[in-house]
C-alpha cells in the first residue's frame, strides 16, 4: 500500500502540469501514487497526463466523461486512491524538496492523526516567494496532537486542499467531500478540520503556491447567494459533530469575514445579498461572542441603506486624508532635497565620520567596534551615528534620518561606515570614503548570486544595488572564504581589507572575569548551563521563526539549563511564553555578550556560528528545513556535509534529536570538537584581537596596518556544561 496518494485535478493546464507532477516524483519515495484527474481538457492536458503515466508507474491518469468542478475532480481522484494518506496539489503548485519525507516523519511522530496541517509559500506572478500567514498559526500549535475544538485557532490556517495530509480511512468513513461549487474547497478544508478526531501541525512550508498571470476576461464572478449557501451548509454540518459549541463562534466569525468580502463584489445584487446574510446570521449567530465590527454588524443585521451610506462616507474620508498626507510629504521632500543640494556645495569636513548599522537600528556590530577604536587612535575624527527614532544611540552623537541635521551630515562628512548599504539617495562626493564592514560570513547566497534565487532577492533591483556597491572604497573580510565571495558577488574596484571582524576582538580579549560578568548581567545562576539559541531569518517566512518546540526543549532539559533565545535582528522579540527555562534576549544590544555567557550555541544558518567558533565552545546546527532553505535561499557550501571545515559540530533535524543531543553529551563530544577546530581554522584565521585597529589605521590614518597575526587560541575556563578534555586544536583534526 502506498504511503501517500497525491491527487491532482487537471483542466486545461498543459503548461503547468509537468512541473507540478515532477515536483512530486522527484521526492525520492517509491511508496507514492499520483492520480491526475482530467475532465476533457481541450489543450492537450489529458494527452500529457497519459504520457507522464506511461513514463512512471507511480502516475495514474483518470479521464472523466464530462467537465465537472475542481472539487468533483478531487473527489473522483480520492475515490480511487490506495494510499494511507491523501494529499492534493494543483497545476501551478509544486512540492518543495524533501516535502514527503518531512510530512511522513511528522505523521509518524504524531501517531498518524486524521489530519496534518503544514505550511506553504506564496509566489505572486512576477514576484518572489513569501511565507503564507498560516505558518504563524501552525507555529503556535506546537507539537501537540489536538482537535479544532480544542484549538480553534487552527481555523486560521488557509482553507485550501493542498496544505494538509488527510488519512484516507478518515476521508472514506465520514470525512467531508468536496462536491461542486466555487467555495467547495474552502468549505471542505474547514469541514474536514472540524470533523477530524486528531490534528497535528508542521510549521514548515512544503508547497510553493506559484500564482499565474490573470488573463483578460478570465475572472470568474461568484454568485453571492451561493456563497451564503455554502457557509450555511458548513455551519449546519458542523453543528451535528462533537465539539460543535467550541467551533460555532469561530466558524461564524470566519464566515462573516468572508461574506463581508463578497459584499464588495455583489454589485447589482447587494440588497438581496444583505437580506440573505441577515437570514444566515439569525440562524447561526452564537449566543455569546465578541462584538463584530460596525460594517459586519450592519451586514448581519440586514441594514443595507446604512451600510451603503457608511461605505460612501468612509471612501470619501480616505480620499481626503490620502491627498493631505501626500501634499505634506511632497512639500517636505522637496525642501529637504534642495537643502541637501545646497549643503553639497560646501567643503567636506575632514574630521567628520558617519556610522550606521543594520539599517539604522542602533550602535552595534562591526561599525561600533570601529567607532570605539577610532575614538582611541584617531580622536580628531568625530563620529556621528544615524539611528531611527525608535532606537537608542547609547549616549553617542546621533541624527535621525530625513532631518536637516541628517542631510547636512550626509553632504559634509568625509567618512562613511556601515555594515549594510547607505540609502540610494546618498550622493557620493569626490573625497568621501566609504567603509563596508558587512555583518557576517556568507553561508547564504549574497549579492549577484541571488540572481539564481529570486525568493531571496524579493524584487531586488540589481542595477541600483551595483550603484551602491560602487560607492565602497573598502570592504572588510573576516576570512579568505569571505574575500572570495565578496569579490564575486560584489564586483567593483573596492579594496578588500582582510583584517578579521572588529566585533570579534572581544573574544580574543575575553577572560574568566568578563565571562562571569556577562552571565551575571543576564541573571544566569552559577553552575547553570546556558544555551544560546539564535536562528536566522528566512525570507519566505513572516515573523520570528523557531523551527522547534522551545517549551518542550526547556521542559526536557530541566531547571539546570536556561535557553537564551535570540530572534534575528529583523524581529524585536521572540514572543516566548512564560517559562523558567526560557529567556528572550532578542532585545539585548550586544550579541557578543550573549556568546560570552553561553556554554553552547544552537543555530540553524545564522552567521553567529562563525563568530562563536572563536570561543571554542560547542555548536549544534539544528536544521529541520535545510533542503528548503538551500533551494529557496541558496547557500555557498554544504553546512551539513559533515566534512571538516564545513560542519561546526553536531547536527539535529527535529526537536527530539536536539533534546537527545543536549542530554546525552553529543553536543560536546570529541568528534564534534574536531569538527569545530577545523571550522575555526577555516573561518577565524584573522581574529587575533586587533581587527579594529587594522581597520582604523588603514581607513582613517592611511597607514599600512600589516597582515593579521596568528590568533591566540588560549582557552577560557570551561563553563558548567562543558568538558575541557574534549577540546582539541586544529592540528589534531584528521585530514579531509
Amino acid at each position: 500500500m502506498p504511503r501517500f496518494t497525491v491527487v491532482v485535478p487537471v483542466h486545461n493546464a498543459r503548461g503547468l502540469l509537468r512541473e507540478c507532477l515532477e515536483s512530486v516524483l522527484r521526492q525520492r519515495r517509491a511508496d507514492i501514487e499520483v492520480i491526475g484527474v482530467d475532465d476533457g481538457s481541450t489543450d492537450g492536458s489529458g494527452r500529457l497526463l497519459d504520457e507522464l503515466a506511461a513514463a512512471d508507474r507511480r502516475v495514474r491518469a483518470v479521464h472523466l466523461a464530462a467537465p465537472v468542478s475542481a472539487g468533483e475532480r478531487r473527489d473522483a481522484g480520492a475515490g480511487q486512491a490506495r494510499g494511507e494518506y491523501l494529499l492534493f496539489l494543483e497545476p501551478g503548485l509544486v512540492q518543495l524538496p524533501g516535502a514527503l519525507d518531512a510530512i511522513d516523519a511528522r505523521l509518524k511522530e504524531a501517531g498518524d492523526p486524521d489530519l496534518l496541517l503544514f505550511g506553504h509559500l506564496r509566489t505572486p506572478f512576477l514576484g518572489t516567494a513569501e511565507p503564507a500567514r498560516s505558518l504563524e498559526v501552525l507555529r503556535t500549535a506546537g507539537d501537540e496532537v489536538t482537535t479544532a475544538a480544542e484549538r480553534p485557532g487552527l481555523l486560521g490556517v488557509a482553507p485550501v486542499s493542498w496544505n494538509r495530509a488527510v488519512r484516507r480511512e478518515f476521508w472514506r468513513d465520514g470525512g467531508p467531500r468536496f462536491g461542486p461549487g466555487e467555495r467547495a474547497e474552502a468549505v471542505w478544508a474547514l469541514g474536514s478540520l472540524a470533523a477530524a478526531g486528531s490534528v497535528a501541525a508542521l510549521a514548515t512550508p512544503w508547497v510553493d503556491h506559484r500564482q499565474q498571470r490573470p488573463l483578460p476576461g478570465a475572472r470568474r464572478t461568484e454568485d453571492p447567494a451561493k456563497v451564503v449557501a455554502a457557509y450555511d451548509t458548513l455551519l449546519a454540518e458542523v453543528a451535528t459533530r462533537p465539539g460543535a459549541e467550541a467551533l460555532r463562534g469561530p466558524l461564524y466569525a470566519l464566515a462573516v469575514r468572508e461574506l463581508l468580502k463578497t459584499y464588495a463584489g455583489a454589485r447589482g445584487q447587494r440588497r438581496a445579498y444583505v437580506r440573505a446574510v441577515a437570514a444566515f446570521s439569525r440562524e447561526h449567530r452564537p449566543a455569546v461572542g465578541g462584538r463584530p465590527g460596525v460594517r459586519a454588524r450592519l451586514l448581519t443585521e440586514g441594514r443595507f441603506r446604512t451600510l451603503a451610506a457608511l461605505d460612501r462616507a468612509l471612501a470619501a474620508r480616505r480620499r481626503l486624508r490620502s491627498r493631505a498626507r501626500a501634499l505634506r510629504k511632497s512639500v517636505l521632500r522637496t525642501l529637504l532635497r534642495y537643502y541637501y543640494r545646497l549643503q553639497r556645495l560646501l567643503p567636506l569636513d575632514p574630521r567628520l565620520a558617519v556610522y550606521a548599522a543594520y539599517w539604522n537600528r542602533g550602535v552595534s556590530c562591526n561599525p561600533a567596534a570601529v567607532y570605539r577604536k577610532a575614538a582611541e587612535l584617531a580622536p580628531h575624527i568625530r563620529g556621528v551615528w544615524v539611528v531611527n527614532r525608535a532606537q537608542s544611540a547609547a549616549g553617542h552623537p546621533f541624527v535621525l534620518p530625513d532631518t536637516r541635521a541628517y542631510w547636512r551630515l550626509m553632504a559634509r562628512a568625509t567618512y562613511f561606515v556601515n555594515n549594510v548599504n547607505f540609502p540610494d539617495h546618498l550622493v557620493k562626493r569626490p573625497g568621501q570614503c566609504h567603509l563596508q564592514t558587512h555583518h557576517g560570513t556568507p553561508l547564504k547566497r549574497m549579492g549577484l548570486d541571488q540572481l539564481a534565487h529570486p525568493a531571496a532577492a524579493k524584487g531586488f533591483s540589481f542595477r541600483r544595488f551595483l550603484g551602491r556597491v560602487d560607492r565602497w572604497d573598502f570592504s572588510l573580510s573576516a576570512n579568505p572564504h569571505s574575500t572570495e565571495t565578496w569579490s564575486r558577488v560584489y564586483p567593483s574596484a573596492v579594496r578588500h581589507l582582510e583584517s578579521g571582524y572588529p566585533r570579534n576582538d572581544v573574544y580574543a580579549a575575553a577572560s574568566a572575569e568578563s565571562v562571569a560578568a556577562a552571565r551575571r548581567a543576564l541573571g544566569i545562576a552559577p553552575g547553570r548551563r546556558a544555551i544560546l539559541y539564535a536562528p536566522t531569518h528566512r525570507e519566505y517566512e513572516r515573523g520570528f521563526s523557531a523551527p522547534l518546540d522551545l517549551v518542550r526543549v526547556a521542559d526536557a532539559l530541566g531547571p539546570g539549563t536556561l535557553l537564551l533565545v535570540r530572534a534575528h535582528y529583523f524581529h524585536p522579540s521572540a514572543g516566548l511564553p512564560e517559562h523558567p527555562g526560557l529567556l528572550d534576549v532578542s532585545g539585548h544590544p550586544h550579541v557578543e555578550e550573549l556568546c560570552l555567557a553561553a556554554d553552547a550555541l544552537v543555530t540553524d544558518y545564522s552567521s553567529v556560528m562563525f563568530d562563536y567558533a572563536n570561543l571554542d565552545r560547542p555548536i549544534v546546527v539544528h536544521a529541520p528545513d535545510w533542503e528548503v532553505y538551500r533551494t529557496v535561499r541558496g547557500v555557498c557550501f554544504d553546512l551539513l556535509s559533515g566534512r571538516p571545515g564545513d560542519t561546526p559540530g553536531a547536527v539535529t533535524t527535529s526537536t527530539d534529536e536536539l533534546i537527545s543531543c543536549l542530554r546525552d553529551g553529543g553536543w560536546d563530544s570529541r568528534a564534534n570538537a574536531v569538527l569545530r577546530a577545523a571550522f575555526r581554522e577555516r573561518f577565524c584565521p584573522y581574529d587575533d584581537g586587533h581587527a579594529a585597529e587594522r581597520v582604523v589605521r588603514a581607513v582613517f590614518l592611511g597607514e599600512d596596518a600589516g597582515a593579521p597575526g596568528e590568533p591566540a587560541r588560549r582557552a577560557l575556563p570551561p563553563l558548567p556544561g562543558q568538558s575541557a578534555a574534549r577540546r582539541v586544536t586544529a592540528a589534531a583534526r584528521p585530514s579531509p
